[in-house]
Protein backbone atom coordinates (compact mmCIF):
# COMPACT_ATOMS: atom_id res chain seq x y z
CA UNK A 1 0.00 0.00 0.00
CA UNK A 2 1.35 3.65 -0.63
CA UNK A 3 2.06 6.68 1.50
CA UNK A 4 -1.03 8.10 -0.56
CA UNK A 5 -3.62 5.46 0.33
CA UNK A 6 -2.38 4.79 3.86
CA UNK A 7 -3.11 8.27 4.35
CA UNK A 8 -6.23 8.48 2.79
CA UNK A 9 -7.77 5.53 4.68
CA UNK A 10 -6.32 6.91 7.78
CA UNK A 11 -8.26 10.16 7.69
CA UNK A 12 -11.56 7.57 7.86
CA UNK A 13 -10.42 4.97 10.68
CA UNK A 14 -10.69 4.94 14.42
CA UNK A 15 -7.66 6.11 15.97
CA UNK A 16 -6.06 5.50 19.37
CA UNK A 17 -3.20 7.91 20.71
CA UNK A 18 -2.00 7.40 24.03
CA UNK A 19 -5.49 6.80 25.97
CA UNK A 20 -7.69 8.92 24.28
CA UNK A 21 -9.45 7.87 21.82
CA UNK A 22 -9.55 10.26 18.77
CA UNK A 23 -12.27 10.78 15.96
CA UNK A 24 -11.97 11.12 12.33
CA UNK A 25 -12.08 14.58 11.20
CA UNK A 26 -15.31 14.82 9.51
CA UNK A 27 -16.52 18.15 7.84
CA UNK A 28 -19.65 19.11 5.56
CA UNK A 29 -17.79 21.49 2.87
CA UNK A 30 -21.15 22.38 0.74
CA UNK A 31 -20.47 22.46 -2.93
CA UNK A 32 -22.99 25.51 -3.69
CA UNK A 33 -25.01 28.02 -2.58
CA UNK A 34 -28.04 25.71 -2.16
CA UNK A 35 -25.60 23.66 -0.05
CA UNK A 36 -24.58 26.01 2.08
CA UNK A 37 -28.05 27.74 2.97
CA UNK A 38 -29.26 23.45 3.79
CA UNK A 39 -26.15 23.38 6.13
CA UNK A 40 -27.14 26.58 7.71
CA UNK A 41 -30.52 26.36 7.68
CA UNK A 42 -30.43 22.77 10.04
CA UNK A 43 -27.99 24.73 12.60
CA UNK A 44 -30.61 27.58 12.72
CA UNK A 45 -34.11 25.71 12.47
CA UNK A 46 -36.20 23.09 14.41
CA UNK A 47 -37.87 22.18 10.91
CA UNK A 48 -36.32 21.87 7.59
CA UNK A 49 -38.38 20.61 4.11
CA UNK A 50 -35.36 19.91 1.31
CA UNK A 51 -36.77 18.88 -1.90
CA UNK A 52 -35.21 17.82 -4.88
CA UNK A 53 -33.55 14.93 -7.45
CA UNK A 54 -30.95 12.50 -7.01
CA UNK A 55 -27.24 13.98 -6.37
CA UNK A 56 -28.06 17.26 -4.98
CA UNK A 57 -26.38 16.47 -1.50
CA UNK A 58 -29.59 16.25 0.45
CA UNK A 59 -29.26 13.23 2.04
CA UNK A 60 -24.94 13.79 2.39
CA UNK A 61 -25.40 17.69 3.90
CA UNK A 62 -28.35 16.82 6.30
CA UNK A 63 -27.14 13.57 7.70
CA UNK A 64 -23.45 15.22 8.20
CA UNK A 65 -24.96 17.95 9.83
CA UNK A 66 -26.55 16.41 11.88
CA UNK A 67 -23.38 14.07 12.75
CA UNK A 68 -22.09 17.53 13.48
CA UNK A 69 -24.48 18.53 15.60
CA UNK A 70 -24.72 15.83 17.68
CA UNK A 71 -20.71 15.76 18.36
CA UNK A 72 -20.88 19.03 19.57
CA UNK A 73 -23.32 17.92 22.41
CA UNK A 74 -26.93 18.84 23.32
CA UNK A 75 -28.37 16.18 21.59
CA UNK A 76 -29.56 12.46 23.08
CA UNK A 77 -30.02 10.76 20.23
CA UNK A 78 -30.24 10.69 16.43
CA UNK A 79 -33.45 9.30 14.90
CA UNK A 80 -33.83 7.71 11.55
CA UNK A 81 -36.73 6.90 9.59
CA UNK A 82 -38.45 6.83 6.12
CA UNK A 83 -41.48 5.45 4.80
CA UNK A 84 -42.01 1.30 4.28
CA UNK A 85 -43.28 1.95 1.13
CA UNK A 86 -41.57 -0.73 -1.52
CA UNK A 87 -42.86 -3.89 0.31
CA UNK A 88 -46.44 -2.33 0.59
CA UNK A 89 -46.84 -3.94 3.95
CA UNK A 90 -45.69 -3.65 7.20
CA UNK A 91 -42.01 -4.36 8.54
CA UNK A 92 -43.51 -7.05 10.76
CA UNK A 93 -43.69 -9.33 7.58
CA UNK A 94 -40.03 -9.38 7.02
CA UNK A 95 -37.82 -11.61 10.19
CA UNK A 96 -35.52 -9.80 12.35
CA UNK A 97 -35.36 -6.68 14.35
CA UNK A 98 -36.53 -3.38 13.38
CA UNK A 99 -33.09 -2.32 12.93
CA UNK A 100 -32.44 -5.25 11.11
CA UNK A 101 -35.93 -4.55 8.85
CA UNK A 102 -34.97 -1.18 7.96
CA UNK A 103 -30.93 -0.80 7.65
CA UNK A 104 -30.92 -1.47 3.77
CA UNK A 105 -33.41 1.31 3.04
CA UNK A 106 -31.46 4.26 5.85
CA UNK A 107 -27.79 2.89 4.18
CA UNK A 108 -27.85 6.74 2.79
CA UNK A 109 -27.41 8.35 5.65
CA UNK A 110 -25.80 5.45 7.73
CA UNK A 111 -22.81 5.50 5.96
CA UNK A 112 -23.01 9.75 6.11
CA UNK A 113 -22.66 8.65 10.14
CA UNK A 114 -20.37 6.02 10.06
CA UNK A 115 -18.19 8.11 8.15
CA UNK A 116 -18.51 11.06 10.11
CA UNK A 117 -18.44 9.39 13.87
CA UNK A 118 -16.19 6.44 12.36
CA UNK A 119 -16.51 2.76 12.76
CA UNK A 120 -16.42 2.67 16.72
CA UNK A 121 -18.35 5.24 18.08
CA UNK A 122 -20.75 4.38 14.92
CA UNK A 123 -21.19 1.00 16.41
CA UNK A 124 -21.33 1.94 20.07
CA UNK A 125 -23.95 4.68 19.73
CA UNK A 126 -26.05 2.25 17.65
CA UNK A 127 -26.04 -0.59 20.27
CA UNK A 128 -26.99 2.43 22.96
CA UNK A 129 -29.76 2.97 20.93
CA UNK A 130 -28.42 6.54 20.79
CA UNK A 131 -28.44 6.20 16.73
CA UNK A 132 -32.03 4.80 16.99
CA UNK A 133 -33.75 3.45 14.10
CA UNK A 134 -37.93 4.36 14.40
CA UNK A 135 -40.58 2.89 11.62
CA UNK A 136 -43.09 5.43 10.60
CA UNK A 137 -45.78 3.16 11.51
CA UNK A 138 -44.81 3.60 15.51
CA UNK A 139 -43.95 7.45 15.48
CA UNK A 140 -47.64 8.43 16.46
CA UNK A 141 -47.89 8.83 19.92
CA UNK A 142 -44.02 9.59 20.67
CA UNK A 143 -42.50 12.98 21.20
CA UNK A 144 -38.94 14.19 20.64
CA UNK A 145 -36.79 15.94 22.69
CA UNK A 146 -33.40 16.77 22.57
CA UNK A 147 -33.18 14.69 19.27
CA UNK A 148 -32.36 14.83 16.12
CA UNK A 149 -34.72 13.37 13.35
CA UNK A 150 -33.90 12.70 10.07
CA UNK A 151 -36.75 11.40 7.50
CA UNK A 152 -35.36 10.30 4.09
CA UNK A 153 -37.80 9.39 1.09
CA UNK A 154 -40.14 11.56 2.69
CA UNK A 155 -42.28 12.06 -0.82
CA UNK A 156 -43.94 8.37 -0.11
CA UNK A 157 -45.13 10.55 3.17
CA UNK A 158 -48.84 11.13 3.17
CA UNK A 159 -50.36 14.24 4.54
CA UNK A 160 -51.89 12.41 7.78
CA UNK A 161 -47.75 10.74 8.27
CA UNK A 162 -46.26 14.06 7.51
CA UNK A 163 -48.89 15.07 10.27
CA UNK A 164 -47.95 12.80 12.44
CA UNK A 165 -43.98 13.09 12.37
CA UNK A 166 -44.04 16.99 12.53
CA UNK A 167 -45.95 17.50 15.80
CA UNK A 168 -43.84 15.16 17.30
CA UNK A 169 -40.70 17.44 17.99
CA UNK A 170 -39.98 18.49 21.32
CA UNK A 171 -37.77 20.95 23.32
CA UNK A 172 -34.22 21.66 21.68
CA UNK A 173 -34.97 18.96 18.34
CA UNK A 174 -34.43 19.09 15.02
CA UNK A 175 -36.72 17.87 12.09
CA UNK A 176 -35.18 17.18 8.54
CA UNK A 177 -37.63 15.99 5.92
CA UNK A 178 -36.19 15.05 2.48
CA UNK A 179 -37.40 13.95 -0.57
CA UNK A 180 -37.80 14.21 -4.60
CA UNK A 181 -41.57 14.42 -5.74
CA UNK A 182 -40.19 12.64 -8.97
CA UNK A 183 -39.50 9.73 -7.31
CA UNK A 184 -42.63 8.80 -5.22
CA UNK A 185 -43.55 5.32 -5.37
CA UNK A 186 -47.19 6.40 -4.15
CA UNK A 187 -49.93 8.57 -5.71
CA UNK A 188 -49.75 10.27 -2.15
CA UNK A 189 -46.47 12.10 -2.87
CA UNK A 190 -47.96 15.01 -3.93
CA UNK A 191 -48.39 16.09 -0.50
CA UNK A 192 -44.40 16.84 0.61
CA UNK A 193 -44.99 19.54 -1.63
CA UNK A 194 -48.55 20.52 -0.61
CA UNK A 195 -46.60 20.53 2.77
CA UNK A 196 -44.35 22.49 2.13
CA UNK A 197 -46.38 24.79 0.52
CA UNK A 198 -48.83 25.01 3.34
CA UNK A 199 -45.97 25.97 5.22
CA UNK A 200 -44.97 29.24 2.82
CA UNK A 201 -48.45 30.03 2.70
CA UNK A 202 -49.38 30.08 6.43
CA UNK A 203 -46.56 32.47 6.78
CA UNK A 204 -44.35 30.06 8.74
CA UNK A 205 -40.95 30.56 9.28
CA UNK A 206 -39.31 27.19 8.41
CA UNK A 207 -36.87 26.97 5.50
CA UNK A 208 -38.34 25.06 2.30
CA UNK A 209 -34.79 24.38 0.36
CA UNK A 210 -35.28 23.22 -3.04
CA UNK A 211 -33.32 21.94 -5.09
CA UNK A 212 -32.86 21.31 -8.99
CA UNK A 213 -31.23 19.98 -11.94
CA UNK A 214 -28.53 22.44 -12.17
CA UNK A 215 -27.87 21.93 -8.47
CA UNK A 216 -26.76 18.10 -9.06
CA UNK A 217 -23.00 17.65 -7.41
CA UNK A 218 -22.87 14.05 -7.82
CA UNK A 219 -21.64 13.59 -11.82
CA UNK A 220 -22.35 15.13 -15.01
CA UNK A 221 -24.53 11.85 -16.35
CA UNK A 222 -26.57 11.70 -13.34
CA UNK A 223 -27.46 15.07 -14.48
CA UNK A 224 -27.94 14.11 -18.23
CA UNK A 225 -30.32 11.50 -17.06
CA UNK A 226 -32.35 13.92 -14.14
CA UNK A 227 -32.86 15.91 -17.14
CA UNK A 228 -33.81 13.22 -19.66
CA UNK A 229 -36.39 11.81 -17.19
CA UNK A 230 -37.83 15.05 -16.93
CA UNK A 231 -38.46 15.64 -20.30
CA UNK A 232 -39.67 12.40 -20.62
CA UNK A 233 -41.95 12.84 -18.04
CA UNK A 234 -41.19 9.43 -16.31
Amino acid sequence: MSRRSEKKKSRYADKTEGNVHVLPRFHVLPKNEKQNYLIQAIKESPVVVTIGCAGTGKTYCSAGTVAQLFLKGGYRRIVLTRANVPTGKSLGHFPGTIAEKMTPWLLPMLEVLKKAFGTGKYEYLLSKNDIEIQPIETIRGRSYENTLVLVDEAQNLNMDELKAISTRIGENSKLIFMGDPAQSDVKAGVDLMKFAKLIQSNGISLPVIEFGVEDIVRSDIVADLVRMFIREKI
